[in-house]
């Protein structure tokens, strides 16, 4: 059975020295420079086995941040999910990839990157997926605003 965030949170803190968390409505808050660490962590410790990367999305908060926001399951142990969130500064919205534990996340991270503009460092194949290359902005951030809203 998975712990109560609170007890996953003192959990990960004890086996990740100098890695300091949150708790904040019922998700588990990582710093950026943390985020591979605490993730490699819950995949390969057997009491987490948390191997499923359910759902990778963003939110944008103008004017100040966009949160990246990790969904984390266990197949394995048949738990979950978790819900992790990095706060990144939305000027300079850069998180490392966690595509290399997660296969499943190298498309939905592209998503977010398109989306978003959230850069992934690391990720083996950062491009866009839905819009075209010449695309100009990321449509999910609420300050974009259409070049021809009247277009239909």
């Amino acid at each position: 059975m998975l712990p109560s965030l609170d007890e996953l949170k003192s959990s990960l803190e004890q086996l990740l020295p100098g890695v300091s968390m949150a708790v904040e409505g019922g998700s588990l808050v990582v710093p950026p420079k943390d985020v591979t660490a605490v993730c490699r962590c819950l995949k390969d410790t057997d009491r987490f086995r948390l191997d499923y990367v359910a759902n990778l999305t963003a939110v944008d908060y103008p004017p100040e941040r966009i949160e990246v926001v990790y969904h984390l399951c266990s197949m394995a142990h048949k738990h979950g999910p978790v819900t992790l969130r990095v706060k990144l500064d939305r000027l300079n919205p850069v998180v490392d990839s966690v595509t290399p534990i997660w296969r499943a996340a190298e498309f939905q991270e592209r998503e977010v990157y398109d989306l978003f503009g959230v850069r992934f460092a690391g990720h083996p194949d950062l491009r866009r997926i839905l819009m075209w290359e010449g695309f100009e902005g990321h449509p999910m951030r609420k300050d974009y605003v259409p070049e021809d809203q009247n277009v239909l």
